[in-house]
């Protein structure tokens, strides 16, 4: 005697389920790129002729609303000899110094004399003049 179900086991692979779950991943990647945030500051960095490539060891920058940061990490200018202290060791102790154009040149010699007074090498960052033509 022969007995009938009423299911019958479906050999067809569905999709849908497949398609749900990607359709979910695309909108949960396309939502958390636009909580990504920059991490590099904007500095309008003064011209110059020369170049001269230096592995710092630790990277101050002054913004043109004279916001100091210390390794993209912001910081208040009575804040600035306290860390550098603890970032500067013996062994390669440069400073790259990273000021906008609009920052009044006060500012950069009170970095330049901390970094000074911890005998560290300061190095200022600028871009490429170009000559076109000359």
């Amino acid at each position: 005697m022969k007995l009938k179900t009423r299911h019958q086991l479906s050999t067809q692979f569905s999709m849908y389920s497949m398609t749900d779950i990607v359709f979910l991943l695309l909108i949960f990647f396309m939502l958390s790129l636009s909580f990504v945030t920059a991490t590099g500051l904007s500095v309008d960095l003064p011209p110059s002729q020369t170049t001269h490539a230096l592995t710092p060891q630790v990277s101050v920058t002054i913004t043109s609303e004279l916001d100091y940061y210390v390794d993209n990490q912001k910081i208040t200018p009575l804040q600035l000899k306290n860390i550098l202290q603890t970032k500067l060791n013996a062994q390669n102790n440069i400073l790259l110094l990273q000021v906008d154009k609009s920052v009044p040149i006060e500012h950069m010699i009170k970095v330049a004399d901390i970094a000074n007074s911890l005998h560290a090498k300061v190095s200022v960052a600028t871009t490429i003049l170009t000559n076109h033509g000359t």
